[in-house]
């Protein structure tokens, strides 16, 4: 004993086990041929797929097949899902890399969209370097894939892109280019650390680099001051377009075909990224109002209460009856919960936490009920 602590952090990994639980090991041959593995998915796909599914200190129970087989083939979901992140990855540098750049205008919805991101991305790399710090390895890769599949895939591009006429993208201006390839080299260096294959050969083929200036070496983006408020205005934002979203669904109207958004406010109307909510939603118009119009549905979202008109958009007399059908069967739903809950036998045996659940299965056919009854009042006013 040398009178001093020997370590200072001190990281415990998990086991990974097989199907059955057992620990995988060469003299059980119950461990899949990582060669084989690579083969199939790559290699950049493994270390994710194992490290996304194992929290840290945990146990990971690997899911491919004991007995490979005709039937039973070499497949695992997390390396799946590990090949779907890098090549979710890919298919952003393909889309950016294929944008027509040209003399043209900034539009609004861009700006906006650079402005939020830069401000998420900053948020999001302050949480991932404290998980580092941490040695919260999962937690970090985590945000990591968030950030890159949630964030940067499904908004900042959709909201950028530029728009197809007859089947051809329209061009791109210089500054939202040069902007998403800082954003999208920022993202590979985040990624790096799980994926170095991918991002090294991304990186490359972003710019002409010399054969040293590679991104292993490259310097880790330095965290910017992040403004909380348009980050929470920007959550706002996605939430009105899922609703308009969610609203499109329900009543089968095509995603190509534009729709109307009205929004009636209490208190200071807010607008900094309506113009990302109007590209996003596939608005004809995003407008304010005091009263509510002819034929539409709501939504609200705190302070705001939102319209989408559907006045010649749908069909009323099939939605009328697609509406009666969804309340009786919600009706016979909440009949049977409200039978079991007046069960004394079941509420004296059954544990807290299952009638807890039938609870929240009476409140939310309660609500559902009423969110129908309020659509067909609309549509018979």
């Amino acid at each position: 004993y040398m009178g001093e602590k020997p370590f200072t952090n001190v990281y415990l990994t998990g086991i990974v086990r097989d199907q059955l639980g057992r620990k995988m090991s060469k003299s059980l041959g119950n461990s899949p041929d990582p060669l084989d593995l690579i083969k199939m998915y790559g290699a950049d796909a493994i270390r994710v797929g194992v490290l996304y599914s194992s929290p840290a200190g945990n146990d990971l129970m690997f899911d491919t097949p004991l007995e490979i087989t005709p039937a039973t083939p070499l497949v695992s979901k997390y390396c799946e899902q590990g090949r779907n992140f890098w090549n979710k990855i890919w298919n952003a540098f393909k889309l950016i890399k294929g944008f027509e750049v040209n003399e043209v205008e900034q539009n609004a919805a861009q700006k906006q969209a650079i402005d939020w991101f830069a401000n998420r991305l900053n948020e999001q790399l302050a949480v991932i370097n404290n998980h580092y710090d941490k040695y919260r390895m999962s937690d970090a890769l985590m945000a990591t894939y968030k950030l890159v599949w949630d964030d940067f895939c499904a908004y900042y591009l959709e909201a950028i892109k530029p728009e197809f006429i007859d089947g051809k993208a329209l061009p791109i201006d210089k500054a939202t280019y040069d902007a998403t390839i800082n954003f999208l080299e920022d993202i590979l260096k985040i990624v790096h650390p799980w994926m170095p294959f991918v991002t090294e050969e991304i990186w490359h083929l972003i710019t002409e680099r010399s054969e040293k200036d590679c991104i292993i070496v490259a310097e880790w983006p330095k965290v910017q001051k992040a403004d909380a408020d348009k980050i929470k205005l920007f959550e706002q934002a996605k939430e009105i377009v899922t609703q308009v979203r969610n609203i499109r669904n329900q009543k089968n109207i095509s995603p190509k075909e534009k729709m109307e958004l009205q929004a009636r406010v209490q208190g200071e109307k807010k607008s900094d990224f309506n113009e990302v909510i109007v590209k996003l939603a596939n608005l004809s118009a995003f407008t304010y109002t005091d009263a509510k119009p002819e034929g539409a549905v709501s939504f609200v979202i705190p302070g705001t209460e939102f319209f989408v008109p559907l006045t010649g958009k749908i069909d009323t007399a099939a939605e009328k009856e697609r509406i009666l059908k969804e309340i009786e069967y919600n009706k016979g739903f909440l009949k049977s919960v409200q039978i079991k809950l007046s069960n004394q036998n079941f509420v004296a045996k059954a544990k807290p936490e299952l009638i807890e659940k039938e609870k929240q299965k009476q409140s939310d056919a309660e609500s559902k009920i009423k969110s129908l009854e309020e659509q067909l009042q609309t549509l018979n006013s």
